[in-house]
């Protein structure tokens, strides 16, 4: 896939809608900022290799420019002198450096269209990325809290259960080290008195 072919599908596509349908968005959102990335530098050198032949060329152009004004100079000089023919050949020269001129002028635009469209493909793609970097943070801090909300949650579920574990254990060992009171004995006498009485009857009925 072709660089451009990549900027026109990342700068088209619908974030929310691909976030949407992901079933990792943290995920995807990263993969998505990461490949917005790898493109902003791969635009970027194509357009720096851009700019160094528009500078070249621009060069190559100023060279022409020079050489146009040094031919027909010349020509001035041999038809001053008489040398028609000489004065000729210098225009010929001059003829040729003008075309080249013309030519590196035309390369010359050409590359720096080209550069500032990459300009502007860089400056929508870091747009892209700061939105879906701003997008990974929300998130991320939405992930963040519910995980803290379920530790804290947890921990709670937990803290309850140890007290009433330990409410428990105290209970249980106040039981034991608590003296019988005498309300408690005398219940506990009666109890077994009406126990006696009920053990009576049964073996007056069984002849025993």
């Amino acid at each position: 896939m072709s660089i451009f072919t990549r900027f026109r599908d990342i700068v088209n596509a619908n974030i929310n809608s691909i976030l949407d349908k992901a079933e990792d968005p943290e995920k995807m959102l990263k993969l998505m900022i990461q490949e917005m990335e790898d493109t902003i530098i791969e635009l970027k050198v194509s357009c720096a290799g851009k700019m160094a032949e528009e500078i070249r060329l621009s060069k190559k152009a100023k060279e022409a420019e020079n050489a146009i004004q040094r031919w027909h100079n010349r020509a001035a000089l041999a038809l001053d002198k008489g040398k028609e023919d000489l004065a000729r050949e210098a225009l010929m020269e001059k003829r040729g450096e003008k075309e080249k001129y013309e030519r590196y002028m035309r390369l010359v635009r050409e590359m720096s269209e080209l550069s500032g469209e990459e300009k502007k493909k860089i400056g929508e793609l870091e747009e892209k990325v700061n939105e879906a970097k701003a997008k990974l943070r929300i998130l991320e801090e939405r992930l963040e809290k519910s995980r803290s909300e379920s530790i804290r949650d947890y921990d709670m579920d937990r803290h309850f259960e140890d007290m009433e574990t330990m409410i428990r254990t105290q209970e249980g060992l106040s039981s034991l080290g608590r003296k019988e009171s005498a309300e408690e004995k005398f219940s506990r006498l009666e109890r077994d008195e009406e126990i006696e009485k009920e053990l009576e009857e049964l073996r007056k009925e069984s002849g025993r």
